[in-house]
């Protein structure tokens, strides 16, 4: 049996309204009744329009959130029951790479700082000295094709595909098993996404990682994904094989989100959903 790294079941998540002296403002069901499961090794897309709860699942995901009901378990564990020590374990487990390069690294810190970060904060869990700090980060700038003479060097002096390779590289740190990608390629060149697809493809068959990539583009999804999942207003519309969904789309809202997919050529080896 395969087995299940993130199962989300039955999920709501309401923010409540306010008032102010100009009014009040009515509550907002941001997730309703959310199940989907994602099973070890596999790409689990998760494709909607802005404001589709999309941010609000992902931000679930890493307890960030706090859903108003229902339930999220990584590897059997419950988000909800566990103790800070043990989320601190957990999310050693569990990273996420952010959409733009730009403004999630630290202009101040430099590449070996960024990368190492994660290391220091996860050293009850990891263990590791100084020196194996060192020879980590140079190994996981090596993994996303970049040298150790990068490591000295600033945000700044990089491009947009380049910086995007570094929080790869910083969210590997800790030896997670499951990666949230969110939009990772959506503020970079056509070509250099095709570049950090091929690169993520790369990644999840030499360390057998687990993504949930989170977009609103479903032709990076089709060539990335095994699986995908569509949300509207809060609601799974549609969940199945990339393949399935791609080839007959059961709801409208699918329908209307395929018919006005552009054509993207990304390089066949980057190909996972069909």
């Amino acid at each position: 049996m395969t087995e299940i790294m993130l199962e989300i079941d039955n999920v709501s998540k309401i923010y409540p309204g306010r008032r102010g002296i100009f009014g009040s403002s009515p509550e907002v069901h941001a997730l309703k009744n959310v199940s989907l499961s994602v099973r070890k090794g596999e790409s689990f897309g998760l494709v909607g329009e802005s404001g589709s709860g999309k941010t609000t699942l992902t931000r679930s995901i890493l307890h960030l959130e706090t859903p108003t009901s229902g339930s999220i378990r990584v590897q059997g564990q419950d988000l909800g029951k566990l103790s800070d020590a043990e989320l601190r374990r957990l999310r050693s487990r569990v990273q996420i790479v952010f959409q733009d390069p730009y403004a999630s690294l630290n202009p101040r810190m430099s590449v070996y700082d960024i990368i190492t970060e994660p290391l220091v904060i996860h050293h009850e869990t990891l263990g590791l000295t100084n020196r194996q700090r060192s020879d980590r980060a140079a190994e996981l700038l090596s993994l996303v094709g970049m040298g150790p003479q990068h490591l000295h060097r600033y945000p700044h002096e990089f491009s947009g595909g380049q910086r995007q390779r570094i929080c790869i590289a910083r969210a590997l740190a800790s030896g997670p098993e499951l990666l949230l990608l969110d939009e990772p390629t959506s503020a970079l060149d056509v070509s250099v996404q095709a570049q950090v697809l091929n690169l993520l493809c790369e990644l999840q068959d030499r360390l057998g990682l687990t993504y949930f990539f989170i977009s609103h583009d479903l032709a990076v999804v089709r060539y990335l994904c095994d699986r995908v999942a569509l949300i509207n207003r809060g609601e799974l519309v549609e969940q199945g094989d990339c393949a399935d969904i791609f080839d007959a789309p059961e709801s409208e809202y699918a329908r209307m989100l395929i018919g006005a997919m552009p054509e993207v050529k990304v390089p066949a080896s980057a190909g996972r959903g069909g």
